[in-house]
């Protein structure tokens, strides 16, 4: 509908062409923005440059896995960045695992390497976590250390490195200044670039489920590189004078996804080591942001319900992205009167996001659908018993398709052979398409609730609840009941006061 598909030529690149490419047009132009540090487009790719340089030094080849364990920071982005220069994959780990479940995916994710921080240790101690989820690192000796001896471990026998960024140095950890000191121009970082497949894993995630442990999700370049490019060019319209704030943690999509629009734009991106919101609504205007994606209503609550909200100027925001219940957002509509309220459908496995809300599209339209899909991928919808496609506006299960959808989860064959069928990926979610072809979204399918022999849904319930001006969050589960089999059970959380 306002796809012109005949005008569309598709562009793909590396991750790190793209980010050199960038660097070439926008080189002064702010790349990423900290309340105390920025990076220029140069400097981001020198910096991933001297990343990539190390890790080749370390061994690092591709394909081998890289564990990117830390808060945001600029250097989470260089280590990204750097080896995509090197055709390495990224896997972005959960700053809040426990030892536990940092030690399952240490060793699912056959992790060559491992880099940390000790930038946020008086909240996270990352050196303590590593060491209590590979204990093996106690019998280490200070002369490994000192001659920088790879690991060997018994539980991880694929783990060679750890690296400690910033002043501590654990036993067991290579030092920043050791790190940087490996660094080599002459390392053959353009000739490893040239070699990257399109095809091949530039990050990996690992997504929580119904599963007992968290499951790798390997994201090709091209799923990423034309996600971001459709992003900016299909639906956000960004350019490089535009500051965009994306403040969740880099280990999720919602900012991951939001690094690649800016960088198809040449635009800078702003966020924080965490985020605290009126700290944000003073960065929001003195930083004169343009674009606004908090994503969930946790974070835009919390801006709209602070003092400072309606004192602070954030006049120039035209775009704010959520994904909430309506009442919600249309609460964040009026907050923001002069910006255009969107949402948006995704996962993990489609790279992050496969449909935005066209800023074209009618407050109605926006607040009804989450847009259609990008172009060149496939949403249909299915029965999930007779996996037979239902009409338009009939609820089922969305199945899609297309160069978003991610190959398959990492050493997990069984879950991947009930994830697809005949080329289709099965979300697991509930929704519906409309006329236009957008998608609605209805909840997880997980969440439908059997009640006296009849479907409901979950988030149908926690829409309406969410409509009483005294609610401010309701989340609804299914509890055994002995007449009606199972019923719906709601917490709710207070507006203040």
């Amino acid at each position: 509908m306002y796809d012109d598909l005949a005008r569309l030529r598709i562009q793909a690149a590396t991750l790190g062409d793209m980010l050199l490419a960038t660097a070439d047009r926008y080189p002064d132009r702010d790349c990423l923005v900290f309340p105390h540090t920025r990076h220029t487009w140069s400097s981001m790719a020198a910096a991933a440059r001297r990343r990539a340089s190390g890790l080749y030094a370390l061994g690092i080849r591709r394909g081998d896995h890289v564990g990117v364990l830390m808060p945001n920071c600029p250097e989470y982005l260089e280590f990204v960045y750097g080896c995509a220069l090197i055709g390495a994959v990224a896997v972005l780990m959960n700053a809040r695992y426990k030892a536990s479940e940092l030690a399952y995916v240490i060793e699912n994710a056959d992790l060559r390497l491992l880099v940390t921080t000790d930038l946020i240790s008086e909240y996270a101690d990352f050196g303590a976590l590593v060491h209590a989820a590979l204990p093996e690192l106690a019998a280490r000796t200070a002369a490994e250390d000192q001659a920088r001896q790879p690991l060997a471990l018994a539980a991880v026998p694929e783990l060679r490195h750890l690296v400690m960024l910033g002043d501590s140095t654990p036993r067991g950890f290579l030092r920043a200044d050791e790190f940087d000191l490996l660094s080599d121009e002459d390392a053959p970082i353009d000739a490893l670039r040239a070699a990257v497949r399109l095809s091949a894993p530039a990050i990996m995630m690992y997504t929580s489920g119904t599963t007992a442990h968290p499951k790798g999700c390997p994201l090709s370049h091209e799923i990423l590189v034309r996600n971001g490019i459709h992003m900016n060019r299909q639906r956000f319209f960004l350019t490089e004078t535009d500051v965009f704030w994306a403040p969740l943690p880099m280990f999720h999509m919602a900012a991951i996804l939001p690094a690649l629009a800016c960088m198809d734009a040449g635009a800078a991106m702003l966020t924080s080591t965490h985020f605290e919101p009126g700290e944000a609504l003073r960065l929001l205007e003195e930083e004169r942001v343009t674009v606004a994606f908090p994503a969930f209503p946790t974070v835009t609550n919390a801006l709209i319900d602070h003092p400072e909200f309606g004192v602070r100027d954030l006049s120039r925001i035209r775009r704010l992205n959520n994904v909430a219940p309506v009442d919600m957002l249309k609460r964040f509509q009026a907050a923001f009167p002069q910006a255009v309220q969107t949402g948006a459908y995704g996962m993990t496995e489609l790279g992050g996001v496969i449909s935005f809300n066209h800023p074209a599209e009618t407050l109605d339209e926006r607040l009804d659908a989450c847009g259609v899909a990008f172009p060149g991928i496939e949403v249909q919808i299915v029965d999930p018993e007779t996996l037979a496609p239902v009409p338009q506006d009939e609820r089922g299960e969305i199945w899609v398709r297309g160069y978003a959808v991610f190959d398959g989860y990492y050493k997990a064959p069984e879950k991947n052979a009930e994830s697809f069928h005949e080329g289709w990926f099965r979300t697991g979610d509930l929704g519906s398409l409309d006329a236009r072809g957008a998608i609605r979204f209805h909840g997880r399918l997980k969440d439908m609730l059997k009640v006296g022999g009849e479907n409901v849904a979950a988030l149908e319930i926690e829409s309406f609840l969410a409509r009483h001006p005294a609610v401010r969050l309701a989340q609804v589960v299914g509890v055994p009941d002995a007449r009606l089999l199972e019923v719906p059970v709601a917490f709710v959380e207070r507006v203040p006061g």
